[in-house]
């Protein structure tokens, strides 16, 4: 006799599979890339200027964390500046800043517009 698996059985079973595999903190990433650079400076998402990525942060506070320290840019020269959002277990977290970079205390952004390492291209 043929067993068959029931669509709401099925459904319960993967869907449980994929929010057991999703990460609880979730690091995004958008670059503004130098004149030229953009292939260089979105490399880290693959080729495009935005992407988000898993971060194994186990707290709200060590997901804030994670998202203050990919603020830096090290690469001048290939990216103007960046915008880095955070979610943990779905919910947005405040960074502080706007998406320009202005301080805004409910703003999604981590990233000051007027760091030192930011809008330094050549």
């Amino acid at each position: 006799m043929k067993k068959t698996l029931s669509l709401p059985l099925f459904l319960l079973v993967f869907g449980m599979a994929g929010s057991a595999m999703a990460a609880d903190c979730v690091i995004s990433y958008h670059r503004t890339a130098c004149a030229g650079q953009e292939a260089t400076s979105y490399a880290k998402c693959d080729g495009k200027q935005a992407c988000d990525k898993d971060n194994a942060a186990a707290t709200k506070e060590a997901c804030v964390e994670a998202a203050k320290k990919a603020c830096p840019n090290d690469r001048t020269d290939i990216t103007k500046s960046k915008v880095i959002k955070a979610n943990f277990k779905g919910e947005a977290l405040v960074g502080g800043f706007s998406d320009a970079g202005a301080a805004d205390p409910k703003g999604a952004n981590f990233c000051a517009g007027d760091r030192p390492d930011f809008n330094k291209c050549k």
